[in-house]
């Protein structure tokens, strides 16, 4: 994934969990060394000679012994993920083991965009479009539900991505408390749920959220 700025200013990469003993060691030299490092159970902030920060938010849980190795040596940890992709057309889930989906369900569904007409005609044409859109999250709670929600005691972490707006609706949904209950704080940027954006999205679950911020 190409780098996305990051709220309050940098940019945020996502590294993959074999390759993120090596990230540090080059953040290192390209920075002069090491100035220090700090580490709670759940972030690990290192900061490079010039004043550059990386900092790395703990995913799947937290650190018992906070530091770089143990962060690395977490996230290698083979895992069993559930993943949630929603937007109003569609939606995809299913289980991924070491990056690889086991089961999955995918779905799409018309959902129209805007119309420039106006009065009354707009008026039908929003309805019908909150409609679809209503019934599209019933079909993705229906997958959710028969999908995931009974392999729960199987995964060691729920992942989701898409629509921030959609997700929260499906948060309403009381058959699937459980699942969100264990999700974890990162939602996936992705695009419109497809087999392949899920088979790439079991990839990007893995990964570490770093942040990069110049001195």
């Amino acid at each position: 994934m190409k780098p996305r700025e990051a709220a309050g200013g940098g940019r945020t990469v996502e590294v993959p969990p074999e390759r993120l003993d090596g990230f540090f060691a080059r953040f290192a030299e390209r920075h002069d060394g090491i100035a220090r490092t700090e580490a709670t159970s759940r972030e690990v902030r290192v900061t490079a000679a010039d004043g550059t920060t990386a900092t790395a938010a703990v995913p799947f849980g937290s650190l018992e012994e906070p530091s770089v190795e143990a962060l690395v040596a977490h996230v290698l940890l083979p895992r069993r993920i559930a993943l949630v992709l929603v937007r109003r057309g569609g939606h995809s889930v299913g289980i991924a083991r070491a990056g690889r989906i086991e089961v999955s369900r995918t779905d799409r569904h018309l959902v129209q965009g805007r119309s420039a007409a106006g009065g009354w005609s707009q008026q039908r044409f929003a309805r019908r479009r909150a409609g679809q859109a209503r019934h599209a999250l019933q079909d993705a709670a229906k997958d959710v539900f028969e999908v995931l929600v009974p392999r729960l005691s199987e995964v060691d972490a729920v992942v989701l991505g898409g629509d921030r707006r959609a997700l929260d609706e499906l948060r309403e949904d009381r058959r699937l408390v459980p699942l969100f209950a264990r999700a974890e704080p990162r939602v996936l940027d992705v695009g419109e749920p497809s087999r392949a954006v899920l088979e790439e999205a079991a990839v990007r679950a893995l990964s570490v959220q770093v942040t990069l911020r110049d001195g």
